[in-house]
């Protein structure tokens, strides 16, 4: 289903795109590539300067070296376009202390720890949240879906599409399928 069409006119404003692309090396590690930008429709005034519509207010790019166990094993980040030249850039070396970390395990509470506030960007850091779904799909992408393995398959229970109690579940993992208890119905 799309969205309904607007029920007013309306005039676009501002564009954020995010791209997230995720690689396969020769050297059996991935790289995780992406790129966030901000553009605006008409001409736009900051105390910097001017940025003619078009031209990009952020444009910011990370990329993340993982191996097969979603650790970080290099990391790299980049500022081409931000609103303070010669001031929002330098703090992309800091990315560098992502490496060793694990996209699963803690990934979010340490990128919190090491970037709130005024020690990371704040595009930057929403840009590498968005990852660990990206290296998720970047495997599966290796993996073939079925329900024949002796571990149940990683995507149940983290949605509520999956939720192994659900009908998708029971359609598309019968093995896996666990009809909700009466507990679990709200019903006590």
């Amino acid at each position: 289903m799309a969205l309904p069409e607007p029920v007013a006119a309306r005039r676009r404003l501002h564009t954020r795109r995010i791209v997230a692309e995720g690689f396969l090396r020769e050297d059996g590690l991935f790289d995780l590539d992406a790129t966030l930008t901000d553009l605006k429709d008409a001409d736009y005034e900051i105390l910097s300067g001017v940025r003619p519509a078009g031209t990009p207010v952020h444009e910011m790019r990370v990329r993340l070296t993982i191996d097969r166990h979603f650790n970080i094993t290099d990391a790299v980040a980049d500022t081409t376009w931000a609103p303070y030249t010669g001031y929002c850039e330098v703090i992309a070396p800091a990315y560098r202390q992502l490496v060793g970390l694990n996209l699963f395990q803690g990934f979010r509470k340490a990128m919190q720890e090491r970037f709130a506030e005024v020690k990371g960007c704040t595009h930057l850091t929403e840009l590498l949240l968005t990852l660990p779904t990206v290296a998720l799909q970047t495997f599966a992408t290796l993996i073939r879906e079925d329900d024949s393995g002796d571990r149940k398959p990683y995507q149940l229970d983290r949605c509520h599409a999956l939720d192994s109690s659900g009908a998708a579940a029971q359609r598309y993992y019968p093995r896996w399928h666990r009809p909700r208890s009466f507990e679990d119905s709200g019903n006590t």
